[in-house]
């Protein structure tokens, strides 16, 4: 007599260890444009880029003067960022941290609080995350989030438990205490983009910038 039995879903640290080690690069190795676009213009302290992937965005930060603190639940990933970072010559710029979000947060207060495409096909207490990621934002700080909207018009099937907050759902779950933070920018946009086998497409994204007021 055979049993069946429900397929017992991977963690996110199986997920990304097996999305990482089946591609030898899975990024484009350029910086978000969000990310460029928006902290262009801030003045370089201390940066937390939480998921950072194989690290173009805590590179970009690094070259422009940042000193960074990069995370992400992936060993591969974080040791594919290092290496790039090392070619780059930032190496002594940036510390690589493995946490898993859902269960730990990097120690440490910063000038810039980063979370690019956060997303997760597991239970990710993204709400939680992110408050958690704003009390890390120093007086005069920035938390950045920037996520997708939907999938891409070129994704066929659902994945149900992946979530894609947009900007206002993103401020709520924040519940920043009044009169301590700015809304910077707070937008959604769809725009062309070209898929895995070269199809035209339309992504939509949006972006949520806000700053820690000064005491």
């Amino acid at each position: 007599m055979s049993h069946d039995h429900a397929a017992v879903p991977p963690t996110d640290e199986q997920f990304w260890e097996d999305r990482y080690r089946g591609s030898d690069q899975v990024w484009s190795g350029k910086p978000n444009a969000a990310l460029v676009r928006e902290a262009a213009g801030l003045t370089p302290g201390a940066a937390l880029d939480l998921g950072c992937g194989e690290g173009a965005d805590a590179i970009w930060l690094a070259a422009h003067g940042w000193r960074v603190t990069a995370v992400d639940v992936s060993p591969t990933a974080l040791r594919r960022g290092a290496s790039h970072a090392a070619v780059a010559g930032l190496g002594d710029h940036i510390d690589w941290q493995r946490h898993d979000l859902a269960t730990a947060f990097p120690d440490g207060r910063y000038d810039l609080v980063s979370a690019c495409f956060l997303h997760s096909r597991g239970p990710l207490p993204w709400r939680a995350v992110l408050r958690t990621a704003s009390a890390a934002v120093v007086p005069g700080g920035v938390l950045l989030v920037v996520g997708h909207r939907t999938f891409p018009s070129w994704h066929v099937g659902q994945h149900e438990n992946v979530e894609f907050p947009g900007p206002d759902e993103v401020l709520a779950a924040l519940a920043l205490p009044d009169r301590e933070w700015e809304v910077l920018v707070k937008e959604a946009y769809e725009f062309a983009a070209t898929g895995p086998e070269g199809q035209p497409g339309t992504r939509s994204d949006s972006t949520l910038k806000v700053r820690r007021l000064a005491d």
